[in-house]
């Protein structure tokens, strides 16, 4: 797929620019996106060993769909966005440094030569070059935007280790229990008129109760500010038909529930 360049703010943050991507399409400034697993991209400095080549383009080197949606998101409210620019596999910046996935040395039973046996030097490089300034970019952007709740978008494979997967759109939180049923509440109400019988489901198929909401919940609680994670089903993310009705989802959604817009959404007639 084929996408326009990315803009991004001109400042004295260029030094983060092989980093981060930074969108800035309006002037919402009470809601920031961020993205942790937004690209499967490889610095320069690296290139994907031979036998690791199989990982291109699954759900372990980047959550699909995920950067396609966060933009639509962003252009569609006006609202800024920070978008990782690095797989996951190189270092995953939804998962705390401490982390015995921080740099996944294993997938689907096979080994990932790409983070195998790293020294304490490599593993800093990654973290000073990459994981840091995609969580700096965060703190400036929420710095300058005082009243901003955060959003993050992920995705997930429909089928894991065998088992397809029935939820479609998963709430992950852990600190902002009313805010997510709120959320889900408004969710429900759009998809009735946008997607009837869409599977909406709180920290599912992953759980923000048990840190897998890390990047949202780190700065949501470093900042005083709310957050939310997403989890869309990669199958619908992906589906450019039906990308319209799940923007138009999301979008009401975020906009009753997170900008706090309470105007009633538009039932069927």
């Amino acid at each position: 797929m084929t996408l326009a360049p990315p803009r991004r703010d001109d400042d004295d943050e260029d030094s983060d620019a092989d980093a981060v991507e930074r969108l800035t399409p309006g002037s919402e400034r009470r809601l920031l996106l961020i993205c942790e697993h937004a690209s499967q991209r490889l610095p320069e400095r690296w290139v994907w060993p031979e036998e690791d080549r199989w990982l291109i383009g699954t759900h372990w080197a980047i959550d699909l769909g995920a950067a396609e949606l966060t933009r639509a998101l962003a252009r569609a409210l006006g609202c800024p966005a920070i978008l990782a620019r690095f797989s996951r596999l190189l270092v995953d910046p939804n998962r705390p440094e401490d982390s015995p996935t921080l740099f996944r040395d294993e997938a689907e039973g096979r080994p990932v030569a790409l983070n195998h046996r790293l020294d304490d030097d490599e593993r800093e490089r990654r973290l000073a070059g990459y994981y840091r300034p995609y969580h700096r970019a965060i703190d400036q952007a929420l710095a300058a935007a005082p009243e901003a709740s955060i959003f993050s978008v992920h995705s997930f494979t429909p089928i894991y280790e065998g088992r397809p997967r029935a939820v479609e759109l998963g709430i992950l939180y852990d600190r902002h229990r009313e805010l997510a049923a709120r959320f889900a509440d408004a969710l429900t109400e759009a998809a009735a008129e946008h997607a009837p019988g869409l599977h909406i489901a709180h920290n599912e198929p992953y759980s923000g109760i048990l840190g897998f909401a890390y990047s949202p919940e780190r700065h949501g609680a470093a900042h005083g500010r709310r957050c939310l994670e997403i989890e869309v089903r990669q199958d619908l993310a992906l589906d450019r038909a039906r990308r319209p009705a799940l923007l138009a989802i999301l979008v009401a959604a975020l906009r009753a529930a997170l900008l706090d817009e309470r105007r009633p959404l538009r039932r069927g007639p």
